[in-house]
């Protein structure tokens, strides 16, 4: 078996409402989706998810990126998948194939993702299972708040809860984040987890102050609320509120790094952001982590919620909620067949591979 070529087909998900942080709005997502195909017919769904708002590559610089991967890869032989040990394989190829200063960790991500779903097509089992995990368990998730009036986005919060959902994670640093913050514990109640996401936009100062004042609301822990593991540090040392790095640990030496500085308890992990499965599980084996959502579409959360099955066979679960949710966020899909939401629980599709299967209307009406 081998590629016999690469689909690279950017499309755009639009938002339910606007999306706010502290690095700015969207209205939409913009994405890439990936297919491998093989002369055997079998093709390999992949995912890149461009971090531009974060100062990351553009969707046109990863476009090219995939395209030049698409080159590399053409002709790959893939007969080590359909040998004893598949998954072994296929991250053999993607050292092989997608080295690491060629390509942005999106499109890495993007095309690791896609040999992963095509060795699991291959040996005909799931994902998961392919990555020895134990079973599909649902994964828990939070919900995501994006910044806004406290009113609006208390309002918000409560028509999560009334779907199920018991952590909420509160975008910060755009607005009046004491009174966001208070005006969902008020409408959410004592038994609500509620998290903060400043995205590093605070000052280690700013932090502390910060932090400091929403103290009271009882906040299960900031995410990146300063931008450098130095500042972390400082924060995580004057802060009552656990903190986890999102933007500063990227590998898993930046999460040796975060341990020794005593920057962090826990990192937060976006397969788009680190570059794909394995890294984000060479991350885990340095520090707890939970999984969160770059605003993937159905292939990258599914990616993201077979990991979940997988990640803590050699590395310590933290039981926190995943931000995995995101999906919730759009107006609509690209696929007939993705993750199943059901209250605040994520199921992974059923199916070999990573389970997703294209609408292929919904596709070309959403391509750029």
């Amino acid at each position: 078996m081998e590629i016999t070529g690469l689909e690279a087909i950017p499309y755009a998900l639009p938002f339910r409402e606007p999306y706010v942080t502290a690095s700015g709005r969207l209205d939409q997502r913009e994405m890439i989706l990936i297919r491998l195909h093989t002369d055997e017919g079998i093709v390999g769904l992949g995912e890149v998810t461009p971090l531009s708002l974060r100062g990351g590559t553009s969707l046109e610089k990863a476009w090219g990126q995939v395209r030049r991967a698409g080159h590399r890869l053409s002709r790959t032989s893939l007969d080590g998948i359909a040998g004893p040990d598949p998954l072994a394989a296929a991250i053999e190829v993607v050292v092989a194939q997608v080295p690491g200063r060629r390509y942005a960790a999106p499109v890495k991500a993007g095309l690791e993702i896609a040999l992963f779903d095509l060795a699991a097509k291959v040996t005909g089992v799931p994902l998961w299972h392919l990555m020895k995990g134990p079973e599909a368990a649902p994964v828990r998730c939070n919900a995501t708040l994006s910044s806004g009036e406290p009113p609006d986005v208390a309002e918000r919060a409560s028509e999560w809860a009334t779907r199920g959902f018991t952590t909420f994670k509160l975008k910060v640093g755009a607005g009046d984040d004491l009174a966001q913050v208070a005006a969902v514990r008020s409408a959410l109640g004592p038994d609500a987890r509620i998290r903060v996401d400043a995205n590093g936009s605070w000052s280690a100062d700013e932090a502390i102050d910060s932090l400091g004042a929403i103290e009271a609301q009882n906040v299960e822990l900031a995410e990146q609320p300063s931008g450098s593991l130095r500042e972390l540090s400082r924060v995580a040392d004057a802060s009552a509120i656990p903190v986890a790095a999102d933007e500063s640990v990227n590998d898993a030496k930046d999460a040796a790094r975060a341990v020794e500085a005593n920057a962090c308890k826990y990192a937060t992990v976006k397969l788009a952001k680190v570059g794909g499965i394995g890294p984000a599980s060479a991350i885990a084996r340095e520090l707890p982590v939970y999984l969160s959502s770059a605003l993937d579409g159905p292939v990258g959360i599914a990616a993201a919620a077979h990991a979940a099955q997988a990640i803590y066979r050699n590395a310590e679960d933290p039981g926190l909620a995943h931000g995995l949710a995101t999906q919730a966020l759009f107006e609509h899909t690209i696929a007939t067949q993705e993750c199943r939401l059901d209250g605040d629980k994520l199921t992974v599709p059923e199916g070999p591979g990573l389970g997703v299967e294209i609408d292929e209307t919904a596709l070309e009406a959403a391509a750029l």
